[in-house]
């Protein structure tokens, strides 16, 4: 969300909404150019609950907990990606226009490595031809353990270069990381991971955007949160 812009012209896509959906909007519009982002999501909530299809709220509210991830503060107000891609998808369903506005907007900046993000852009995982491309663009998690979280991803670089990092937690409870680096190729929705020192992996991105890997985890893009 852009501080600067005019109120008026937020009010444009309010069509779909109640007057006090509005202004439970203009609350919290004015609340986020405070810094206020806490009592700034909470009018944005409302304003979504009040009028669902004010594709405004959902915007507003998706871009407030990008903030708030932005801040460390996911499990506080559960700024966790998938819910911020949730709404922010509703409100481009509601309105396109919002999209051309969170390709410009730096709270988004957390979800831009997303499958929901990539499919906003129009990247399909149950295209072969996007396969690729969203291996790249995507930050790829294995699930997590407790409160240490995700313990293993996969990065993909643009020139076949592939990372993967695993955490492991000591005696002591101390989480450590190391990476293993290589080398990937795709072919279909098919892609082979060659990490140094160890035997070739063959993996798949299915059609609902997990990677798979026999031997390895089950990766996603969404790493595991807020879990005791």
């Amino acid at each position: 969300m852009h501080p600067a812009l005019p109120l008026l012209l937020l009010a444009l896509s309010g069509a779909a909404s109640t007057p006090h959906a509005r202004g439970l909007n203009t609350q919290g519009f004015r609340l986020y150019q405070a810094g206020r982002y806490p009592e700034a999501l909470e009018r944005f909530q409302a304003s979504a609950r009040e009028s669902p299809g004010y594709a405004l709220a959902h915007y507003n509210l998706a871009a407030t907990l990008g903030v708030l991830r932005k801040q460390g503060k996911v499990c506080e107000y559960s700024a966790h990606r998938d819910v911020i891609v949730e709404h922010l998808t509703q409100a481009v369903k509601l309105d396109a226009r919002r999209l051309t506005r969170a390709k410009e907007d730096a709270d988004f900046t957390p979800i831009r490595d997303t499958l929901g993000w990539q499919q906003l852009l129009g990247r399909s995982p149950a295209r072969e031809a996007d396969v690729p491309v969203l291996l790249r663009e995507v930050s790829w998690f294995g699930p997590g353990v407790g409160v240490y979280g995700t313990t293993q991803g996969l990065r993909f670089g643009p020139s076949g270069e592939a990372t993967l990092w695993t955490k492991e937690i000591d005696p002591e409870g101390t989480p450590r990381q190391k990476e293993a680096r290589g080398r990937y190729t795709v072919r279909g929705r098919q892609v082979t991971l060659r990490l140094n020192g160890r035997a070739p992996l063959e993996g798949t991105l299915t059609k609902t955007g997990a990677l798979t890997f026999p031997g390895l985890e089950t990766f996603i893009d969404a790493p595991s949160e807020c879990e005791a």
